[in-house]
């Protein structure tokens, strides 16, 4: 790390004894180091859930119990977003919530390295927890490391804050997943734990860097709010207790008194938010229309979302069964896909941003809506290529591992086409009331898709059958062409926002 800090006294707001990190403020380093590592548990962990699942050697569960499962775990962590913010917001404000964010990820990655199923789903939930805390706080500390939105800092230090999490990403499956592959399941788990605890250590060591204000609590909660939230939390959690103390008496529990309830709720909570905030009468009639349009985007992100995390649950337990993992000769664990997305990202980010820089002087730069439109047909591209590999498959043969690598690619161009506009125009459309929490309900988006994915594997459809991938690609597809049929209507919705 030392190696990349620098004396840079040219910097706008930044004192020439102070010391930066690549012209960026020091705090930037030390945010940079705690997201990497916490990603690296995150995404190392995430690449051995589904093959741990359906292992002999793990829980030997059914490939459609396994994605309901991943599918139910991915959608929590976006959907525990929104309390992780209030949380920073309202309680410990975002430096104390990052700091027991991170003591739970560890815990729960802790948990799961013990060998039992029971104590399995706990970790599962810690860790959920922990991300969810830590996912809202942490940007905005980023954010408070400038002189406000107009800080010509801020932008380039997002930029690298979010190389680290590609970094992690990409290294993660490479060293988790080996280890946990070749070596031992529950190994791996605590190399996740290892990660978490460095990121902690680091975030606690460098906290002295951050701004001040990362540790106000920005609206903090009244002592009669503090006395009817507690009061409405324990009577939930005493139902919760009763219930399922009912259950489990009776001899009647199974996984999915626990897995449809959550589905359910992934799948709930975004539409009475979304609805909530288009009912609220302080919204004047521009801020109505910008929400009209705001819906069709979010839907449309559902469908990506629900085929695009299938890449780290149908098509790694596809892979790990019926494909030929092997490159020249040499074999390669399973969970090693799961880095082609970061590094790919990594490498067309910056081709991309030339691209649409050297259209928008030509002024052909594609409009929010057509990118977004492209990104949902070449996601159901992916699952249509994904129907070669699928064939070859029940052909009785193993299908190349290059086609997997190909379904990626694909994916996370329709990534990079969708998620930054995405997020951007969540910003733009938000209205002034949400302001600080529309970028939550972005995230509640990618719970809905999964929760999607999760229903229909409870249900007990098999995603790996020609059929079902056939319908999901035709449907973004379908979703795809439809956004960009109505793209005049959407645009005058949009009113101003481009």
């Amino acid at each position: 790390m030392a190696s990349s800090l620098t004396k840079d006294s040219a910097r706008p707001g930044t004192p020439g004894t102070e010391q930066t990190f690549f012209g960026h403020p020091r705090g930037l380093a030390t945010l940079f180091m705690t997201e990497m590592w916490e990603r690296f548990s995150y995404y190392g962990m995430r690449a051995l859930l589904p093959l741990y699942l359906v292992a002999p050697g793990g829980l030997h569960l059914s490939a459609a119990t396994a994605t309901a499962i991943y599918s139910v775990y991915v959608s929590l962590v976006y959907l525990l977003a929104l309390p992780g913010g209030w949380f920073g917001d309202r309680v410990w404000g975002p430096r104390k919530t990052v700091a027991v964010a991170g003591g739970v990820i560890m815990l729960g990655h802790l948990t799961l390295a013990l060998p039992s199923s029971g104590t399995f789903y706990a970790g599962l939930g810690l860790v959920a927890i922990g991300s969810g805390l830590l996912k809202a706080n942490i940007s905005t500390m980023v954010g408070h490391l400038y002189d406000g939105p107009d800080d010509p800092r801020r932008d380039g230090g997002f930029t690298v804050f979010y190389m680290g999490i590609n970094l992690g990403a990409f290294a993660a499956p490479l060293v988790i997943g080996t280890i946990g592959e070749n070596v031992n399941w529950h190994l791996g788990f605590a190399l996740a734990a290892l990660g978490m605890a460095l990121g902690l250590a680091q975030f606690l060591i460098g906290s002295r860097h951050l701004a001040d204000r990362s540790s106000v609590v920005p609206t903090p909660l009244s002592e009669t709010e503090k006395a009817s939230t507690l009061r409405k939390a324990a009577i939930w959690a005493g139902i919760a207790v009763v219930f399922y103390a009912i259950v489990g008496f009776s001899g009647h529990y199974t996984l999915n008194w626990i897995l449809v309830p959550l589905t359910l709720l992934g799948l709930i909570i975004p539409v009475m938010v979304l609805a909530r905030i288009k009912r609220d009468k302080d919204l004047d009639r521009t801020e109505q229309k910008s929400m009209s349009a705001y819906i069709w985007f979010f839907v449309a992100a559902a469908v990506f979302w629900m085929i695009y995390d299938q890449g780290g649950s149908t098509l790694s337990i596809f892979a790990d069964s019926s494909a030929d993992n092997t490159i020249f000769g040499w074999e390669f664990p399973v969970s090693w896909y799961q880095s082609v997305n970061p590094v790919l990202i990594m490498a067309l980010a910056p081709v991309f941003a030339w691209f649409w820089l050297a259209l928008n002087r030509r002024g052909k730069e594609p409009s929010t809506i057509v990118k977004f439109a492209s990104g949902l047909v070449l996601v159901g591209a992916s699952f249509f290529l994904f129907l070669a590999p699928l064939s070859i498959a029940e052909g009785g043969h193993k299908a190349a591992a290059m086609w997997l690598v190909a379904i990626y690619f694909v994916q996370t161009v329709g990534e990079l086409l969708l998620s930054p506009v995405g997020l951007s125009v969540t910003t733009k459309m938000a209205p002034a009331k949400y302001a600080s929490q529309m970028m939550g309900v972005w995230f509640l988006a990618v719970t809905a898709g999964d929760a999607t994915t999760g229903l229909l594997s409870i249900a007990g459809v098999d995603l790996n059958k020609t059929g079902i991938v056939a319908l999901e690609a035709t449907l973004a597809v379908i979703a795809g062409v439809a956004v960009w049929m109505y793209r005049n209507r959407v645009k005058e919705l949009m009113g101003s926002v481009h």
